[in-house]
């Protein structure tokens, strides 16, 4: 895939995916579940006010005829009962409405009926940036402070479950740092040098894993030429692994808001796809995210393979 827009016509391909939307009176959520539903991506169970839900459905003209709502008037009552569905097996992912990123978080993880695994939850991010020949992902930019080494696993195998959800079925996982050598004054560059040994020794499958790579070397063959980097991850990475949040976050952002990215991300790592997107984002990126989710919920289904 080259496009986000190329999700959405993989996610059209695929078999049905119902996703549950927590507190679902939001217009923007709304709208990107009218879309998504009108092109056939994924069926939708909507949890939340009633009232609003059909007010707001009416205002953006889309009919619910097809669509579950039940009514749960207290927004945490609603995010546990849209989490309940993907655990009875009604739905096969779950999506934040107009919900607290807390309040939601908090019943996906909730230790009795949420959705834990004994895994690290984290975000995936896919983005299309306009100097970028194919779509990369980045992770993790919005759930782990400082993961570690023992999370980077964790952190590093959801990536690459993500990335092979989209046809990429040997991903080159980059584990970006300031630096290509390993410095013991840098944490970071370290555990990089112990993950790409740890996969060199099949204890991480399913993908080539190299670093310490910095993020030129990581994504342009001329910076890994001009350094000397070799090795089939250099210059050419599919999933980009940041040492810590504030790199994670900072690069998001600055793919976003100042090299005109489209992104979609997830949060992986839960017994189903969990999309918390931002109240900032726009209905696309609602939509693509709701993608993203449906085709990381099917190949969810198949087995991993090395």
């Amino acid at each position: 895939m080259n496009r986000l827009q190329d999700l959405l016509e993989y996610a059209r391909r695929k078999p049905a995916v119902t996703v549950s939307v927590a507190v679902a009176e939001d217009e923007d959520v709304l709208a990107a579940v009218k879309e998504a539903q009108r092109q056939g991506i994924a069926e939708f169970l909507l949890f939340g006010n009633r009232p609003n839900i059909e007010r707001i459905a009416r205002q953006i003209g889309f009919p619910l005829n097809q669509v579950s709502v039940e009514h749960v008037e207290d927004p945490k009552a609603a995010c546990l009962a849209a989490v309940k569905a993907v655990r009875e097996g009604k739905a096969d992912v779950v999506m934040k409405g107009m919900v607290s990123t807390a309040d939601f978080l908090r019943a996906v993880l909730d230790k009795e009926h949420g959705l834990r695994t004994g895994r690290v939850l984290s975000h995936v991010a896919v983005f299309e940036a306009p100097l970028a020949d194919r779509l990369m992902l980045l992770s993790d930019a919005a759930m782990n402070i400082a993961p570690t080494l023992e999370q980077k696993v964790h952190i590093i195998e959801n990536a690459v479950q993500v990335a092979r959800a989209l046809g990429i079925e040997r991903p080159k996982v980059a584990l970006i740092t300031a630096i290509e050598t390993v410095n013991p004054d840098m944490p970071a560059t370290t555990d990089a040098a112990i993950l790409a040994k740890m996969a060199e020794r099949g204890q991480i499958k399913g993908a080539d894993v190299d670093g310490p790579l910095a993020l030129d070397v990581a994504v342009s063959p001329e910076a890994a030429a001009h350094k000397k980097v070799g090795g089939p991850v250099a210059g050419f990475a599919d999933v980009l692994i940041v040492p810590n949040i504030e790199t994670g976050n900072a690069v998001y952002k600055t793919l976003t808001y100042l090299a005109g990215a489209k992104i979609a991300g997830i949060l992986v790592g839960a017994k189903a796809p969990v999309v918390v997107t931002s109240r900032a984002d726009t209905p696309e990126t609602k939509l693509y995210a709701i993608a993203l989710a449906v085709l990381a919920a099917e190949r969810a289904r198949a087995p991993m393979t090395v």
